[in-house]
């Protein structure tokens, strides 16, 4: 056998490594995308396939079930930071500024939030779009706060965003779309420093 020959031997598993990564990449890449646009149920397997480039079976293959593969989107989806990007004392101003300038009109959606909106109507998606939420953002988020009721000011800090970002963005209302951005986003940092502990409420 030639030096050649062996050099070829040893970079076949390599070769198939790093086109096993790809493809999964590629499947996770098109999932995203697919359950984004149209929510778990919407999404199908062999759509989910085709975009990437393979079939039903090698799906499978990596994902195991359709329910696996949300997972592993949902997690992909919320792990990157969109709209709570500041710790510390930072974090009730960092997250009206970015929620302001990612809910206008002319910002791009924001993917998480969509994929949540279109797959929560079913109950074992919603279970794992929980889990995202708290792995993601909600654990840190809670981590944050001091005095009483952290997680609870936690989710209602999460569920302010939510709500604006549906009304803002998705739903369109016309006081919201049409605010002044430096207004808005001061008004919605008061709202989010009473939530954060950063100023109390009055009695």
């Amino acid at each position: 056998m030639t030096l050649d020959a062996i050099d070829d031997d040893q970079d076949r598993p390599r070769a198939h490594r790093r086109d096993g990564a790809a493809t999964r990449e590629a499947i996770l890449r098109s999932a995203v995308s697919a359950f984004t646009r149209s929510g778990y149920d919407g999404a199908g397997l062999r759509e989910i396939a085709g975009s990437a480039g393979v079939t039903a079976m090698m799906v499978n293959r990596y994902f195991g079930t359709k329910e696996q593969l949300f997972a592993e989107a949902v997690d992909i989806a919320f792990a990157p930071r969109t709209i709570l990007v500041e710790d510390g004392p930072g974090l009730a101003h960092g997250a009206a500024t970015e929620l302001v300038a990612r809910t206008a009109p002319e910002a791009e959606h924001l993917d998480p939030f969509l994929l949540m909106l279109r797959s929560a109507p079913n109950p074992r998606a919603a279970e794992i779009i929980r889990a995202g939420i708290e792995r993601h953002v909600g654990s840190r988020v809670e981590a944050q706060l001091t005095g009483a009721a952290a997680g609870e000011r936690s989710e209602l800090l999460l569920s302010l965003i939510a709500g604006i970002w549906l009304m803002r963005k998705v739903i369109g209302t016309p006081a919201l779309a049409a605010a002044e951005p430096g207004a808005l986003t001061a008004e919605i940092k008061e709202l989010f420093r009473l939530l954060t502990g950063e100023i109390r409420p009055n009695r």
